[in-house]
């Protein structure tokens, strides 16, 4: 739950949020949608404690996460942005990152379920391949499907995916939608999209502009009586 949140980045500076409402039920998924700049990479940036809040606060199950360590909120929080984090090393170990000490089997188990263990056995030396510094060696795509997988493997209640399949072409976009959907299962989800296609299925999509939510429904109800969401997705060729 996101109570009465207000932040900004600095004393001076204009509220990003400004006594921002946001609950997101257990097991459910909300997808944000809406210009650059409106403050939905801030609320992803607040939950995990990145920065604090100016006023109001955030609670999960009840507690207010400044209550608790950052080291025990963010072991309950997967992150998947646009710009992954691979750091050189093998396959296996960028995967393994997300459970240090995950069995083979496992690390195995996460890749399938991300769409990239084929990829991985295509290579010179697979999961033991190196991948080069920052993933030098792989595409966006590739680089996403890893994340994934990590975060697969990491298996924690709530989700973070930001922008998650920006940049990429149609073919990589559908496989790592495809992971996301698998990732997903069961989690608490909070989505923050740009292409529309990909948070079609959420069980609520809330329309923001100027730190603040001007609509909020399913996608079919959104076309109907938001015009924002309307103007967005045909620009994006949906109906």
């Amino acid at each position: 739950v996101l109570d009465e949140v207000t932040f900004k980045y600095e004393e001076d500076t204009e509220c990003v949020l400004k006594e921002f409402n946001l609950t997101v039920e257990n097991g459910k998924t909300v997808a944000l949608v809406g210009p650059s700049g409106v403050g939905k990479t801030t609320i992803a940036n607040l939950i995990p404690r990145f920065y604090e809040v100016t006023s109001g606060r955030i609670t999960i199950d009840g507690h207010d996460i400044r209550s608790v360590t950052q080291q025990s909120l963010r072991k309950n929080i997967g992150i998947v942005q646009q710009d992954v984090f691979i750091f050189f090393g093998t396959v296996s170990e960028n995967i393994a990152y997300g459970k240090p000490g995950a069995t083979e089997e496992e690390i195995i188990t996460a890749a399938k379920r991300a769409n990239i263990h084929d990829f991985i056995e295509s290579l010179d030396f697979g999961y033991d391949t190196i991948v080069g510094e920052r993933g030098v060696k792989l595409s966006g795509g590739q680089k996403q499907r890893i994340a994934i997988a990590r975060a697969i493997l990491a298996d924690r209640p709530i989700l973070l995916l930001d922008e998650a399949t920006s940049a990429l072409d149609a073919m990589s976009e559908r496989m790592v939608q495809q992971a996301i959907d698998r990732l997903m299962v069961g989690k608490t989800s909070i989505v923050i999209a740009h292409r529309l296609a990909t948070v079609q299925h959420a069980d609520r999509i809330l329309v923001m502009d100027k730190g603040r939510v001007v609509g909020s429904g399913d996608h079919a109800s959104l076309m109907k009586s938001d015009t924002l969401y309307r103007e967005y997705a045909e620009l994006q060729l949906l109906s």
